[in-house]
């Protein structure tokens, strides 16, 4: 089976997007999407704590820049902003989506009505039954690898899993 065929190495990004340190992770995202490419597909989950009051909804929020198209841009986009997050809460979510051309009003619906609780609400269910107690948390193949208290040496210690299973 050559590289080109086999399947992506999973990176599950435990998140919240009202987390700094979370916000500060962003480079080392960045960092293994340009070593890795399409060889590694990280995937957003969700895991809003509680000492947060905007993460639930910033959490809708960003399964419905997903749905449209725009997941990863639209938790950068909040990432980078956490500040204003802190200050407006939702009115900020919906007018982040409008500066990246998503569905506004959409948006506004979506955290009214509720319609992608039960994805955060499952992610934050999943995330506990594996031990995730802060954020961000990587898993990558089997192992979890906590950044809530340091995020020093966590993305050479991914780099070294993600050779390995890419090797194998």
């Amino acid at each position: 089976m050559s590289d080109s065929s086999r399947a992506p190495v999973v990176l599950d990004v435990w998140c919240e997007l009202q987390c700094p340190d979370c916000r500060t992770a962003l480079s080392d995202l960045a960092a293994l999407r340009a070593r890795y490419g399409d060889r590694l597909e990280l995937r957003l989950r969700h895991f809003p704590l509680e000492k947060h009051k905007h993460s639930f909804a910033a959490a809708q929020a960003a399964e419905e820049a997903t749905e449209q198209g725009r997941g990863w841009d639209y938790v950068e986009a909040v990432l980078t902003r956490v500040e204003e997050l802190d200050r407006e809460g939702e009115s900020f979510l919906v007018r982040v989506a409008g500066e990246l051309g998503l569905d506004a009003d959409e948006f506004d619906t979506a955290l009214v009505d509720g319609r992608h609780i039960l994805i955060v609400d499952a992610d934050q269910a999943e995330g506990k039954a594996i031990g995730v107690t802060g954020t961000p948390t990587y898993v990558i193949g089997d192992e979890r690898l906590d950044g809530g208290k340091s995020q020093e040496g966590l993305r050479e210690r991914i780099e070294e899993i993600a050779d390995r299973l890419l090797a194998g």
